[in-house]
């Protein structure tokens, strides 16, 4: 639902109470006048009901009445249609009324010739009435309810006449028939149901008239039912403040549909300040009540407000539920901690309440996103242990996070299973395995997809289109890609900023700026505007090529559009500079970044880092690394590589070693260039046990030494006369240094 603004009908919730402003209820604690069911309010201004006055029988009518009434008092196991078959011809409208008059008393025998009467002819409304009122009055409201719905549902009724008459024939009926007020809730109710709120309303208003009251559990729904529709949200407030004037106790439960309307609306802080004054109201707040607020923070992303929310809640000694969970876990991933979402989860099952398919598939979808494959795994074969069947929206979740990790192979492996067990893959099921295959360079699979997904009646979307012309551009094939982004254009879908985004970068990677360049201006007069990503895109080629003043220009008017560059836009400017061995002006860019309060990231310092250690400039490699552990930026992988490679060349063995340790206890690995130096290192320190540490460990992780190396271990244990390792190294290095390379 969109957010709209709701000040304009605000203004009916203000009040002052005991010197205190209440911006939500226009009115203070006063006597409850509806306990469970509808009551009579007992006004003198009250209009009585009409006395029942129905038209007299004839003599005959009244002769023909009392056998029918005699007949079916005293049947025994006969049918209806039997007994009565002699009257059938004679019977009239008015003849039933006058026969439920005599046997009114017998509420069985009343249905059972009501029964029979309506598969002759439909009862008058004024008959139907009076069945309704002798169920009401038997306890039956099951029945009642029945018997009125079903004269709302007939096809083609004029609502608006029919209304009137109903409700004047089930007041006209009233008095005589029942006299229990219960009658109004079962026909406001079934209003509500039915959809016709305007005339639930009506009703409610005419019903004042004769000092009758709605219950408030039909008001609820009359509520709930007005908060589903955008329409319906101001009079749901509405209807919320004046009913409450006339007399209607609201409770609990009425005052969690108005914080959930709140909250729909964005008005969180309101419906917190709500939940306050419930209590002074008498209004105990309930765990619903609480969860309701719990989500509306969430969805606002409010962790500090969903804290203290969740610490009253239990303080209070309420038991959150499942649904106060699953916002939690849900707002967690969406902001992509999916590592605290996970002990959530793990909380939840403590206390007993136990995950629904949502949650899993909530969490799997954020561990996926986050690339974490193994745990979406491990909560996938969770759920199937729980008997929690996946459904095709958590296989989705899972062939999606499969895919963005490059597991493509995995991900159709799942597929044909989702499809083995009768579960019907949608268009997002079909784009994100589409995805995946273009992300791997394997366009045939993914235009055999595609072909499979129109078969099957689905329609590709622009997300679809996107995947393919992405993966077309990777492959070098621009030309077809342009192609497809005609043919999608012919089918009516318009190409989006990441359409474009997909073919400018594709012609980058060939080398036609140019074009990708007239590609960009093209957006602009289409209205598509190019964003960061395009800006980004194309400064990343120019920097490539050592344009960088063109690069410059681009950053300049990407920030006179009022476009913001990511750190991603900064790190392709470092390597540029980096590459066109400008390290000064890398510095000063990390400079002007933090004078901007913008932070780099470990891959900024790295570029810097690693040009200054190709430099064999270790004192300026460790001023930049010690400026990087000053702006609390953590190292990442590619840091300790760079750096361990760098002491190695400068024979610094030590730091290098030191660093290694390090890396390794932060559960980091070193590449095979890392090795290579390492190893050299030593051995040229005369460092034998470490080298060879080092080089069985290499070996062991599946790297392949240089062939320099090799040669050293296989001197190294000829020498010591381990014949079967000598010729062990001497076969490796034929196969991978030799072999390989032919």
């Amino acid at each position: 639902m969109k957010r709209v603004a709701i000040s304009s009908y605000f203004h009916c919730f203000h009040y002052h109470y005991h010197c205190h402003h209440n911006p939500f209820l226009g009115f203070g604690p006063r006597r409850c006048l509806s306990v469970k069911f509808s009551t009579s309010l007992g006004s003198s201004n009250a209009r009585p009901f009409p006395d029942y006055s129905p038209r007299k029988p004839s003599v005959t009518d009244t002769d023909f009445v009392h056998h029918i009434s005699t007949t079916i008092k005293q049947r025994r196991a006969e049918p209806f249609r039997r007994i009565l078959k002699p009257f059938e011809s004679k019977f009239r409208p008015d003849h039933l009324i006058w026969v439920l008059m005599s046997i009114r008393d017998d509420y069985k025998l009343v249905l059972d010739f009501f029964d029979w009467a309506r598969l002759r002819r439909d009862p008058s409304l004024e008959s139907l009435c009076i069945v309704v009122q002798i169920a009401v009055a038997s306890k039956d409201l099951r029945m009642a309810h029945r018997l009125v719905f079903e004269f709302w549902e007939k096809p083609h009724l004029d609502v608006g006449n029919s209304f009137d008459r109903f409700t004047e024939r089930l007041i006209y009926t009233y008095k005589d028939w029942g006299a229990h007020p219960l009658v109004f809730d079962v026909f406001f109710q079934v209003l509500v149901e039915a959809g016709l709120l305007l005339e639930a309303g009506k009703l409610f208003d005419k019903l004042l008239n004769y000092g009758v009251l709605v219950s408030v559990d039909s008001c609820n729904l009359f509520l709930a039912r007005l908060s589903n529709s955008f329409d319906g949200i101001r009079t749901a407030f509405r209807v919320f403040r004046e009913y409450s004037e006339v007399g209607v106790c609201w409770n609990t439960v009425s005052y969690n549909i108005i914080l959930h309307l709140l909250c729909q609306l964005g008005k969180v802080k309101e419906a917190h300040s709500l939940l306050i004054q419930m209590e002074f109201r008498g209004n105990v707040p309930d765990v619903v009540s609480y969860s309701v607020i719990v989500d509306g923070y969430c969805q606002v992303e409010q962790l500090g407000k969903v804290l203290k929310l969740m610490e009253e809640l239990q303080r209070k000694g309420l038991k959150p539920n499942q649904y106060t969970y699953n916002s939690i876990i849900s707002f967690l991933c969406k902001t992509g901690r999916v590592v605290e979402a996970e002990q959530v989860l793990r909380v939840m099952k403590n206390q007993r309440i136990f995950p629904d398919n949502v949650v899993y598939t909530t969490l799997i979808s954020g561990f996926g996103k986050s690339g974490n494959v193994s745990v979406e795994y491990k909560l996938f074969d969770e759920m199937k242990r729980k008997k929690i069947v996946p459904d095709f929206v958590t296989y989705t979740s899972m062939i999606h996070g499969l895919c963005q990790a490059g597991k493509v192979v995995e991900a159709r492996k799942l597929f044909s299973e989702m499809l083995s067990k009768g579960l019907k893959p949608d268009e997002v099921t079909y784009t994100a395995l589409i995805d995946g295959y273009c992300k791997a360079g394997e366009m045939k699979e993914a235009f055999s997809l595609h072909n499979q997904m129109v078969e099957k009646g689905l329609t590709p979307n622009v997300v679809t289109y996107t995947a393919l012309v992405d993966g077309l551009c990777k492959c070098g094939e621009v030309d077809i890609a342009n192609e497809l982004l005609h043919e999608m254009s012919e089918k009516g879908l318009q190409p989006n900023v990441c359409t474009y985004n997909a073919l400018i970068n594709g012609l980058c990677k060939v080398g036609n700026i140019e074009q990708a360049v007239k590609l960009m201006e093209e957006m602009d007069l289409a209205g598509f505007f190019p964003d960061t990503i395009t800006y980004t895109t194309i400064m990343d080629a120019y920097c490539k090529m050592g344009e960088m003043a063109k690069a410059h220009e681009l950053l300049r008017i990407m920030l006179d559009k009022g476009l913001q560059p990511t750190i991603v836009t900064f790190n392709v400017l470092m390597n540029g500079f980096c590459m066109s061995g400008m390290l000064e002006d890398g510095e000063r860019l990390i400079k002007w970044m933090l004078d901007k309060g913008i932070m780099p990231n470990a891959t900024t310092f790295n570029s810097l880092m690693k040009q200054y250690c190709i430099r064999n400039n270790m004192r300026a490699t460790i001023e930049i690394y010690k400026g990087m552990h000053a702006q609390g930026v953590v190292p990442d992988t590619n840091t300790y590589n760079i750096l361990i490679k760098g002491h190695c060349k400068a024979r610094n063995m030590k730091e290098a070693w030191f660093l290694h340790k390090e890396m390794v206890e932060k559960g980091f690995s070193l590449t095979a260039a890392s090795y290579n130096s390492l190893i050299k290192g030593f051995y040229k320190r005369k460092k034998f046990e470490e080298a060879r540490k080092l080089f069985e460990e290499m070996r062991t992780h599946g790297f392949i030494a240089e062939k320099e190396i090799y040669d050293i271990f296989v001197d190294v244990n000829y020498e010591e006369g381990n014949w079967e390792n000598t010729l062990e190294l001497c076969d490796e290095a034929i196969e991978k240094c030799l072999v390989k390379k032919t």
